[in-house]
């Protein structure tokens, strides 16, 4: 082909070659997600390094492109309500594209579900939470019936002859997706309805009725504003007994067969977590059975809701870290005025400063991991810890994901304002723990309640911080207690962040390196920061924090 130019070349489409392709990053497949210095060395301190073999592995999964393709998939063909057949029969189906199936397949067969309920091996949810860490960073929306399966053993525990019945389904690590009788099922998946349209976080306004059926089941009558998941097998349901407000299981298909009347409404469209099915349901006359004393409803169902408290801990760290490595990579490979952008001053602040907000929230969330396996197993004083430093962590941890998702899409520059780079999904993504299972007023006014009603928590908090013996972490701790002293309902954020910094501090001081645990405390504890990230203190070893979370 001639033009009055010459001859123009030929690109492999037929069509004119305009340019070649330079300066773009290459994929980020093929490397161990697990192969996380924070995480690892976390596991072994909580006492569950027999399962690194087994995290590797899902680690390389979590990295390959399959993996990172049914997360795309599973988001791009978000599920569908089917609420009648062809012939007008109700139903009541959720119906999901084959990649969030591949997704669940992999999460129930690693374990990350309820399995550690019934291993009898110390470290058993430490190695749980890691992997539910790795594998969130897949695809972080299928981690919802995964954490209510999990947290669910918890308040079935109050219930014996329950517990019995589903805790080996529930720990089962078969994926078994589809309405049947459980008892014909290989495993099931629970999930929990609380929120109601009048109420919200105010449960005890709940309207639902549970009326006695005279043989030892209930008949609940209501709706739920919000039931996530709603094809799992079973659910904890709130609802108001001639006893006062109590909770049940309510199971979607009954032991004859028969589906329950649990109708579902409509499916939220929701700004994040695509990939999951959230619904409004209605019963209407939904047969359920009592969990725990009648009357005692919210005590009951607060032992599932902790458990994924701490899920939305490690939910909003893997997303965290998730982030981070995609700035890493991104800069570390894309060239900007003669370097790298890794290589520039500016760049490698705001990518140190991601770093610690990183590091921070995986090590505070692997040792809540071991103080709720240590708390299961009986240890009193790990069960008091956990009891503050849970509701802080919540809290805070949960409110940094949004500002770093954006903090690392911004890394990426334009690149990761398009859907093709994932970035937009972790940022919709990223408010979604710090509303679920308690907004964070909610989770700031819990650790007030703890505060105010169990001493014996407050000094079990402290010791732990008390524990690095550093003259930064004691005056700051020294601080914390002097606002604890006159603090008041309006001032609970300030004493949850706080006292989530000081804790986070003392973790980072005992087991990271130095290069790390001086730049969190300078920035951090001392005030040598900004409003930003990317703002730290001049010298500081920035390279020390990078390399220590290179993508390997």
């Amino acid at each position: 082909m001639e033009s009055r130019h010459g001859r123009v070349p030929a690109s492999t489409t037929g069509g004119p070659v305009t340019h070649d392709v330079t300066n773009q990053v290459p994929p980020l497949t093929g490397h161990d997600v697990a192969a996380d210095q924070a995480l690892l060395e976390g596991l072994t301190r909580e006492g569950a390094d027999w399962a690194t073999g087994e995290l590797r592995q899902l680690g390389l999964l979590a990295g390959s492109a399959k993996a990172q393709e049914w997360g795309r998939l599973a988001n791009e063909h978000p599920p569908v309500l089917r609420t009648h057949d062809r012939y007008g029969n109700r139903i009541d189906e959720v119906e999901f594209h084959p990649a969030w199936h591949e997704l669940m397949t992999v999460a129930v067969e690693s374990g990350a579900h309820a399995a550690p309920w019934t291993s009898a091996r110390p470290g058993a949810h430490v190695a749980r939470a890691a992997k539910f860490f790795t594998w969130s960073q897949v695809e972080a929306g299928h981690g919802c019936p995964i954490s209510m399966t999990y947290a669910a053993v918890a308040a079935l525990r109050h219930s014996p002859s329950l517990r019995a019945e589903w805790e080996p389904l529930l720990a089962s690590r078969t994926y078994d997706f589809g309405l049947r009788r459980p008892q014909d099922k290989r495993g099931v998946l629970a999930g929990m309805a609380m929120t109601e349209k009048q109420g919200g976080s105010d449960v005890r306004a709940n309207t639902t009725r549970a009326e006695p059926l005279g043989d030892g089941s209930f008949a609940l009558t209501g709706h739920k504003w919000f039931n996530s998941a709603p094809m799992c097998d079973v659910f904890l349901v709130l609802a108001q007994a001639p006893g006062g407000l109590s909770c049940f299981l309510l199971p979607r298909v009954l032991p004859d067969g028969t589906r329950n009347a649990v109708h579902l409404m409509r499916l939220k469209d929701k700004l994040g977590n695509r990939s999951n099915a959230s619904a409004e349901v209605e019963y209407e006359g939904a047969v359920a059975y009592l969990v725990g004393e009648e009357g005692r409803g919210v005590r009951t169902i607060i032992e599932m809701v902790n458990m994924t408290r701490l899920d939305c801990v490690i939910g909003s760290a893997a997303g965290m870290r998730y982030g981070l490595t995609q700035a890493l990579h991104h800069a570390r490979h894309r060239r900007a005025f003669g370097r790298t952008l890794a290589e520039q001053p500016l760049m490698r602040s705001v990518l140190a400063d991601l770093a610690l907000e990183s590091e921070a929230a995986t090590t505070l969330m692997m040792r809540l991991a071991g103080a709720t396996d240590r708390a299961i197993r009986g240890d009193a004083a790990e069960g008091l810890f956990r009891r503050a430093a849970l509701a802080a962590g919540k809290y805070w941890v949960c409110k940094r994901a949004p500002v770093h998702a954006a903090e690392a899409l911004e890394c990426l520059g334009g690149n990761g304002y398009v859907e093709e780079s994932q970035m937009p999904r972790l940022f919709r993504e990223s408010p979604l723990n710090g509303i679920w299972e308690g907004s964070g007023n909610v989770a700031a006014l819990d650790l007030m309640r703890v505060m105010a009603r169990e001493s014996e928590a407050v000094e079990a908090f402290f010791a732990e911080v008390a524990l690095a013996q550093d003259r930064r972490i004691a005056d700051a701790a020294e601080r914390v207690l002097k606002r604890l002293a006159s603090a008041g309902e309006a001032d609970a954020r300030r004493v949850a962040e706080e006292m989530t910094l000081v804790l986070q501090a003392s973790l980072l001081v005992r087991h990271a390196p130095a290069a790390v645990a001086d730049a969190f405390c300078a920035s951090r504890l001392s005030g040598d920061w900004g409003r930003a990230l990317g703002t730290l203190p001049s010298g500081l070893d920035l390279e020390g924090i990078l390399d220590r979370v290179a993508p390997a």
